[in-house]
């Protein structure tokens, strides 16, 4: 399958640590409710499902920031329980509550039924992707993600989003034999799906552990992190003539920075409570750094804005051997406002291109 040739690569090129005029940004769910056109396509789909399996729509939504902001990346609009519910366990999203699995994975015997889905069944994100690069024109470059498989283990075992972490935990804890083969399953899936979208069109991949930081010392090296591990070790590293970079981001993860650099990403994604001075010395510039503005920044008002921006880029400091990609240090919120990330874009590139 051939594509537009790229036109802008200072995202793929920072991630891989090599010479880049500024600072590439893009946004964790840059396509999504704080934009009314999202909300708009969103009504027309009918439902969140609707959008996600339409790889028109799914299409259309993913482009809609990059008509409004100068991102240096796109990331395809999908969701990380893609695979679960490709497995056949009933994934709804309802109003106001997220997603939820009418047949959740709780005893043995749900355990037993588990298997590696047919990625066929996945063919719309392929597609939605596919459709995404022709359309993008060459623009930027576009992101593939999938969950990792301990976070999207938790949804597969608590049935819903959760606070607790209590039914995932109890069977960590009383039956980890169990857990291990929904992670081993998990992890099969997340690597032949990740490949899937790198064959599809994805020039960089995302592993998002958006619950990992639930874990203690020990047990998200256990039950995480070797995981991510093999998921790692499983991808399609070289597509198209150049690399295919791979963004591993935990939640929660600061403590655990040299582990995760450690997996064999080109990059690690960090969050707001990391200090990427500090980050950096950590890792000593084996892999460049992805982050990581506290989205509530982005209420604060211009000034505040152009000077938390400019923070966390003078924390990463001269790029030198190193690479950063901006981000926020999660996913930007639904109530954000798109004028507050038009400043925030504005003062990256400015104020980056500086420091070059």
């Amino acid at each position: 399958m051939s594509f537009p040739t790229l036109q802008n690569d200072v995202f793929l090129r920072a991630l891989m640590r090599e010479p880049v005029p500024y600072t590439p940004l893009w946004l964790m769910r840059q396509a999504g409710r704080y934009l009314p056109e999202y909300n708009a396509t969103r009504a027309k789909a009918g439902s969140f499902l609707g959008l996600a399996q339409n790889p028109e729509y799914a299409c259309e939504v993913t482009l809609q920031p990059l008509r409004r902001f100068d991102l240096d990346a796109a990331i395809l609009f999908s969701d990380i329980l893609t695979i679960p519910h490709a497995m056949g366990l009933g994934l709804d999203f309802q109003a106001g509550e997220g997603p939820r699995f009418s047949r959740p994975v709780r005893t043995e015997d749900d355990v037993a039924k588990l298997a590696v889905p047919d990625m066929s069944a996945l063919q719309y994100v392929f597609d939605a992707m596919s459709l995404v690069r022709k359309e993008l024109q060459g623009k930027v470059p576009l992101i593939g993600f999938a969950g990792s498989p301990w976070t999207v283990g938790c949804y597969m075992v608590e049935g819903q989003g959760t606070d607790e972490y209590r039914l995932i935990k109890t069977m960590l804890y009383q039956r980890p034999d169990l857990l291990h083969r929904i992670l081993e399953i998990n992890a099969q899936a997340t690597g032949q799906y990740l490949n899937a979208q790198i064959q599809a069109g994805a020039q960089a991949v995302m592993i998002f552990d958006s619950w990992g930081g639930v874990l203690g010392d020990g047990l998200f090296q256990e039950f995480s992190l070797a995981y991510i591990r093999k998921v790692v070790q499983a991808l399609t590293r070289h597509n198209e003539g150049r690399d295919v970079p791979v963004i591993v981001f935990t939640k929660g993860g600061g403590m655990w920075l040299e582990d995760i650099a450690g997996s064999g990403c080109n990059a690690v994604g960090v969050d707001w409570t990391v200090n990427l001075a500090k980050a950096r010395q950590r890792v000593g510039d084996a892999v460049a750094l992805q982050g990581n503005l506290d989205p509530m920044a982005l209420f604060g008002g211009e000034k505040a804005i152009r000077e938390q921006t400019r923070r966390v880029i003078d924390d990463f400091g001269m790029v030198g051997k190193g690479g950063h990609v901006f981000n926020l240090g999660h996913g930007i919120s639904r109530h954000t406002p798109p004028e507050a990330v038009e400043v925030l874009v504005d003062e990256v590139h400015r104020y980056s291109r500086q420091k070059y």
